[in-house]
């Protein structure tokens, strides 16, 4: 059976091939370089012309299903459970700040038990993959529709069938009811390809369903949305989705070129061979009282944004959710922003790994951090909580009301590393906060370097921080503006509390 596979357009440039690069990839070069400084199908009918333009009713008839089986029995689906925030074995402390701090609901996440929306009737797809993918095709040519999908069912997928996807791509809204143990999913052993792709013009909403087992040679493992699209997921779980399989791809879970919001749901166990393990963002990405948790983005030189990745022109808003267990091979194991603004509030952001900035990393752009709990994340270079680093482009950093706590930095900074290696500034602006018992070499709770490197503390905490060498509470070769007056206090650090800080007692 032939059939047209467009995943091409998403993969790397080869030596033999004249592809474009993957617009998710092109930023990796400078960011890999930075690394030696910082250390000195089948055919479905067309509807009939006299349907296009009418809209999809449960009275249609769905087309047959005889030429192809694709899984689907009734009641006996596969089911994937998603992971509820659930990070590495005793880190993901969940909203949890310092013992006695007592900030309560921070950071906490409901881990997709949210109040449920209700959910459009729709158009009942019985337990059958064939008839998923007729249904969606008739939905594109009438304008859109309301799927109902089985409940305990998996719909499996076995060959590509639009764009280098297992279902057609969707050009139109298109809504998906879910419900008990409903799954999409690519069957294992047959040809790579993602779960489904949101053209231009497309609105696709995932209401209750899982979405697993996608592979692709290209970016987003289980769900790529195009410029001018958008997607929504609410009590949803994508897990268990791989981008890269060729070395190449990014964007584990879902690439979003377009519009995306994610509520009450869940993004795990997702793997790219690149950048963003679980989320990648070129667009609007906005995350709601979700969790993603356990996502990897393995490539040593430029594996960026275990969790969450925003890359240039992007911008990302975390709310209420929690980022734990997330690694990156070389930034960001729980987020990171690449000349992006990123925006995370009331979030937990715990037991994640990288490199470089273990909880968060940015290059460039802006980051905000509000009521945020950052714990148990380690950098295994440098910026167990937080890293900051400026290149090319000037790199602005808010830290408001928030725990950066219990963090190690093997190297340099293990609370805060903020950066300078260029010409371009880097600044952070610390008020409110507490930085307490993190770890590293030098600069246990704050390192500040470079000529432009400026840290701003207000009415700041940095305690019981830890350098086995030096500077214990803050090492500074930059600008460090203390602002007693206001409440700042660097006390209590071991060796010593400052290291070239005016206004601090060694």
């Amino acid at each position: 059976m032939n059939h047209q596979d467009h995943t091409r357009g998403y993969e790397p440039v080869r030596p033999d091939e004249g592809r474009p690069r993957s617009r998710w990839r092109w930023w990796a070069v400078g960011l890999a370089g930075m690394t030696g400084l910082a250390l000195a199908t089948i055919g479905v009918a067309a509807p009939a012309a006299d349907a296009v333009g009418r809209p999809l009713t449960s009275a249609d008839e769905q087309p047959s299903a005889d030429e192809r089986r694709s899984g689907g029995e009734s009641g006996k689906g596969e089911s994937v459970k998603g992971e509820s925030g659930k990070g590495e074995p005793g880190k993901a402390e969940s909203g949890k700040g310092d013992p006695g701090r007592g900030e309560s609901g921070r950071g906490e996440s409901d881990k997709g038990k949210g109040k449920k929306e209700p959910k459009p009737k729709g158009v009942p797809v019985p337990c059958d993959a064939d008839k998923l993918i007729a249904a969606i095709t008739l939905a594109n040519a009438r304008g859109g529709a309301v799927l109902d999908l089985a409940k305990k069912c998996t719909y499996l997928l076995t060959a590509t069938i639009d764009d280098g996807a297992g279902l057609p791509v969707v050009t139109a809204p298109i809504t998906l009811n879910g419900g008990k143990h409903t799954t999409i999913k690519r069957a294992a052993g047959v040809e790579e390809f993602r779960i489904v792709t949101v053209g231009t013009g497309g609105d696709l909403t995932l209401n209750h369903l899982t979405i697993t087992g996608g592979q692709t040679d290209g970016d987003g493992g289980a769900i790529l949305v195009n410029a001018g699209g958008a997607l929504t997921t609410n009590h949803s779980t994508v897990t268990r989705n791989i981008a890269g399989s060729d070395g190449g791809g990014s964007s584990g879970g879902i690439a979003n070129n377009g519009t995306t919001t994610i509520k009450h749901s869940t993004v795990s166990r997702n793997t790219a061979a690149t950048a963003a393990g679980g989320i990648g963002n070129t667009g609007q990405l906005v995350i709601k009282k979700s969790s993603v948790t356990t996502n990897a983005a393995n490539a040593i030189a430029g594996g960026f944004g275990g969790g969450v990745g925003s890359f240039p022109g992007g911008t990302t808003v975390v709310t209420g959710s929690t980022i734990s267990g997330n690694r990156a091979g070389e930034a960001g194991g729980g987020a990171g922003g690449f000349d992006a603004n990123v925006t995370v509030t009331n979030t937990a952001i715990t037991g994640n790994r990288a490199s470089n900035g273990g909880g968060v990393f940015a290059e460039g752009g802006m980051l905000a951090l509000r009521h945020v709990t950052a714990t148990n994340n380690t950098g295994t270079f440098q910026g167990g909580g937080l890293a900051l680093r400026s290149l090319n482009a000037a790199t602005v950093a808010t830290v408001e009301d928030s725990t950066i706590a219990h963090n190690v930095g093997t190297q340099n900074g293990g609370g805060i590393v903020n950066l300078e290696i260029s010409l371009a500034s880097s600044t952070v602006d610390v008020r409110n906060t507490r930085i307490t018992a993190n770890q590293a070499t030098f600069g246990g709770g704050i390192y500040n370097i470079g000529v432009d490197a400026t840290a701003t503390l207000t009415n700041t905490k940095v305690i019981k921080n830890i350098a086995t060498s030096n500077g214990g509470g803050i090492l500074n070769s930059g600008t460090v503006n203390l602002n007693t007056a206001t409440g700042t206090v660097v006390v209590k650090n071991q060796p010593n509390n400052c290291v070239n800080v005016p206004g601090c007692v060694g």
